[in-house]
Formats: structure tokens, sequence, C-alpha cells
């Protein structure tokens, strides 16, 4: 059996008191979790969170492309893009699901509650989903009120927008006198509506790194932001 949800403790974190709370419950149930017998909510969001998370990201990005607009009125499209990127990324949500202490009410098959619960890819995705429901339940203002708590102050604290992370890379192979990156795509895949790509980055003296994205542009800033998270690990300077 899976633990039942302490709504109302986490309404009152979340700033908002469900009026369907059968959004609140979709949104933190994991898909592994045996669907509720109820009706009516199913064929919208199959009682798991992977539709309102789906409905989430849209909701999110809308609200953080607003705020930055405002915010940064000076900025080009260039750097408003770096810093929604940095905003919108799993990092950034899984941080604002800890904050929320999100983990202990996400709905979970006994079997994989133990290591579940702490992974970040698990918390963003929850994340994304709350504010998917907080749309349904009370428009667009309730999930725009979260986003703003929750997203300004990381906002605020960046004076600079972030370096795109293929610059990054370029940068950091021209300072060492290496050819530049080369990027090749490897396979393109799904449905028109929500392709797939795979593209490998290849830096002299590195080993080869894959990574995936929904257009040929983001799978190559996540490949070259996934090699140099290896250069740093690896104490490279």
């Amino acid at each position: 059996m899976t633990a039942a949800i302490d709504a109302g403790s986490l309404e009152t974190r979340l700033g908002h008191r469900f009026a369907r709370r059968d959004l609140l419950e979709a949104a933190l149930t994991h898909k592994s979790v045996p669907a509720s017998p109820r009706r009516g909510a199913e064929r919208l969001w199959a009682g798991s969170y992977e539709r309102l998370e789906f409905l989430g990201d849209r909701v999110l990005g809308l609200v953080v492309a607003e705020m930055l607009l405002d915010q940064f009125p000076r900025d080009t499209e260039g750097a408003l893009a770096r810093r929604h990127a940095e905003l919108v990324r799993k990092e950034t949500l899984a941080g604002v699901a800890a904050e929320l202490g999100l983990a202990p009410h996400i709905r979970l098959p006994p079997i994989e509650q133990k290591q579940a619960r702490a992974n970040p890819a698990l918390l963003a995705d929850v994340c994304e989903a709350l504010i998917g429901a907080l749309h349904l339940d009370a428009g667009i203002g309730a999930a725009r009120g979260f986003v703003e708590r929750h997203w300004r102050p990381r906002m605020e604290a960046a004076a600079a927008p972030p370096k795109d992370p293929k610059t990054s890379l370029q940068e950091w192979a021209q300072a060492r006198a290496l050819k530049l990156p080369a990027y090749r795509l490897v396979q393109s895949a799904g449905p028109p509506h929500e392709p797939v790509f795979t593209v490998t980055v290849e830096v002299e003296g590195l080993d080869r790194t894959t990574a995936t994205g929904g257009s040929k542009r983001l799978a190559e800033t996540a490949a070259a932001a996934a090699l140099l998270d290896r250069i740093a690990a690896s104490g490279e300077p």
C-alpha cells in the first residue's frame, strides 16, 4: 500500500487550497501506482503526474519568460534564452521541490520508495506536475503566484546571464589550443510533435559525450553541458 498524502500541510507550503484534491493527488502520484477507482479524472491525467507535468512545463516556461522580460528589459534575446534555460532546467525544479519538502508526499510503490524519493529527476517532474495542477485548479494566476514566489529569488540572484554551455566548451578548447568541439547528429526519433534528437560532441583528448534534446540545438547544448560536467569532475582546470 502507498502512503496517504498529507494534503493540508503541503497545501500550506504551496500557498493554495485545492478545490480539486484529485488534481493534487495525481500530481504527486507515480505512474507505477495503481490508478484510483474514482471516475472522471482518469481521462485527463490518467491517475499519475505525467500529463500534468506536460502542462506544468509549458506554464512554467511561459511565466518565467514573462518574468524575465519584465526584470531584464535590456537583455538580448540570446541572454534571455540562457537565463530561461537555467531557470527551467531539471536541477532548478528539483531544488524548488526540495525546499517544499515534496519527497515524503510522493506516492510510490513500496519497493521503489527508498531510492526514488531521492531522485532529482522525479522531484523535478512532480514539481512541474504541481504547477500544472495549480493551473487547472485555479487558473494561470495561481500557477503564476507559485512560480513568482519560488523562481524570482533565483532569477534576481543571477546578475549576468549564464553562458551557453556550447560557448563555455568552445572557450575551454580554445584556451588549450585544441580544435573546436565537433557535434554530430546520431539519431532523430519520436513523433513530429515531440521529437527526440541524439547528438554527440567530441573534443580532442576527451571521450565522446552523448545527449538528447527536443531539438538539435538543445541536444548539442545538453551534450556540451554533460562534457563540461565530466571535465569538472575529473579535476581538469
